[in-house]
């Protein structure tokens, strides 16, 4: 007898931070990028829950176990003139891939794009990554060939700012 697993998403609350934080640490060393992580877990309470949340975040739970998050934060387009809703990061533990959570988790933000009235719902995925690709695709999302990602951190952002 196969025994039914119940899936729900919520809002994420205080209590989930040392949750994200840990499946924080797991993403990046799935994407080779453990070296980059400087998170921690009171710097991670400030972004989602202090005086001024720079975003917010959703937990998918399996039987009440925390499975996978997504980290999120509103943007803008000045071709649209409209707020857009930017997903940062999308995780789901090993264990539980391929149960189709990565999907509702993107079907649930998709409908609080649209209930917030978003002009679009957008996020970047590393080109290695071709199941991720895949996986979007299968979504519905749009891989965009022409764009790329501008970033300054670190010394060289302030070397800019001091300019």
């Amino acid at each position: 007898m196969t025994v039914e697993t119940t899936f729900a998403i919520r809002p994420a609350t205080p209590a989930d931070v040392a949750h994200i934080h840990a499946m924080i640490v797991e993403l990046a060393v799935f994407e080779k990028l453990e070296h980059m992580v400087v998170a921690t877990e009171a710097l991670l309470h400030e972004g989602l829950f202090g005086a001024r949340p720079a975003c917010e975040a959703i937990i998918g739970e399996a039987d009440g176990e925390v499975v996978c998050f997504a980290l999120f934060f509103h943007n803008f387009s000045t071709f649209l003139t409209k707020k857009g809703l930017y997903l940062e990061d999308l995780y789901v533990r090993q264990a539980h891939r391929g149960k189709g959570y990565g999907s509702r988790m993107l079907r649930h933000l998709a409908r609080l794009a649209v209930e917030r009235q978003c002009g679009r719902f957008e996020w970047s995925v590393l080109d290695w990554n071709t199941p991720a690709i895949e996986f979007y695709k299968s979504m519905g999302a749009e891989i965009l060939p022409d764009w790329r990602i501008c970033r300054v951190t670190g010394a060289p952002l302030e070397a800019l700012a001091g300019q």
